[in-house]
């Protein structure tokens, strides 16, 4: 009786099995799979008979070794990823490989390796959701012969030579200096030409141009140490010059020109006064045949003792 209650409690303790929830359990009985996956709970087996290889269920996050390539561009780099993967077929993943862990570990491996020599330098380093999901179908298609699924793929770090870091500092350095300089230049010419349509406004309006420079004085005047020197109004001078300028004039009749004096006559050469006639004679210009018959006529009728010698 006691011998066979110790054999019914081994039998019972080498039968007895508990699986877990995120497991599964795969039953090999005299190595051969009967098709049995035992889900969670309590479970029994024939001892010495089967025997039940536990698969974790779970989500297994498995980081990638940092693998050394070349990429399209001839740039040595050094990138490592993580690689997220579970288990949907139990059986698979213990018949049909002997490690599935090992199996995806390498085989992320080589399609890094992949992947970087198929890129460019700036795909790595800007372009890594497409990368990741290029990686994560190149692991995915031999993976699902194993009963592993691959959730995703992320590529961690990429590492590059301290040359090519130093390269790409200058030529980061002077992306940006171009555009600072294409931003200044579109800033200047905003501001030339609102400073042209300032001017233009201010020139149709004097009075604007006016406040201007009162505004301007006001802001110099503010500063210490300061001395304003203010230059004499142009509208004064001009009102001064058109003040200065004389109107045109009424036309006035011109004023006769005087009558000639006649000259004194000179003695004559033997010390006797020429001849003066009474009546002066008129000018040469107002003598007419006439005039000059009654004057000859008017000195012959004169007595001889009033001619003179």
């Amino acid at each position: 009786m006691i011998a066979a209650g110790c054999a019914g409690l081994v039998y019972i303790a080498g039968a007895a099995r508990v699986v877990k929830q995120y497991e599964r359990g795969v039953v090999l009985r005299l190595g051969r799979y009967t098709g049995s996956v035992r889900s969670p709970g309590f479970t029994t087996i024939v001892p010495f008979v089967d025997r039940l290889h536990k698969v974790n269920m779970q989500i297994v996050t498995l980081p990638i070794p940092a693998q050394e390539g070349i990429t399209r561009d001839n740039v040595t780099v050094r990138v490592d990823a993580v690689v997220y993967f579970k288990v949907v077929d139990a059986a698979n993943a213990v018949i049909q490989v002997e490690d599935y862990r090992f199996a995806v570990s390498q085989m992320a491996q080589t399609s890094l390796r992949s992947i970087i020599g198929k890129s460019d330098l700036d795909d790595l380093l800007s372009n890594r959701e497409k990368l990741n999901q290029g990686l994560e179908l190149m692991i995915d298609s031999p993976a699902i012969g194993w009963g592993v699924q691959i959730d995703r793929v992320e590529i961690k770090d990429v590492s590059l030579p301290d040359t090519m870091k130093r390269s790409m500092a200058r030529q980061a350095e002077a992306d940006r200096e171009r555009r600072a300089r294409i931003i200044n230049a579109d800033a200047e010419l905003q501001a030339s030409k609102k400073l042209a349509e300032a001017a233009q406004q201010m020139a149709d309006t004097p009075a604007a141009l006016q406040l201007r420079l009162l505004q301007t004085v006001t802001a110099v005047a503010t500063e210490k140490n300061s001395t304003l020197v203010l230059p004499f109004p142009v509208e004064l001078l001009r009102f001064l010059e058109k003040a200065q300028q004389p109107g045109p004039a009424a036309p006035t009749p011109a004023a006769p020109a005087p009558a000639p004096t006649p000259e004194p006559p000179k003695p004559l050469a033997n010390g006797s006064q020429p001849f003066t006639p009474a009546h002066p004679v008129a000018e040469a210009a107002s003598v007419t045949p006439v005039r000059a018959a009654a004057d000859a006529a008017a000195l012959e009728a004169e007595p001889e003792g009033e001619r003179g010698p």
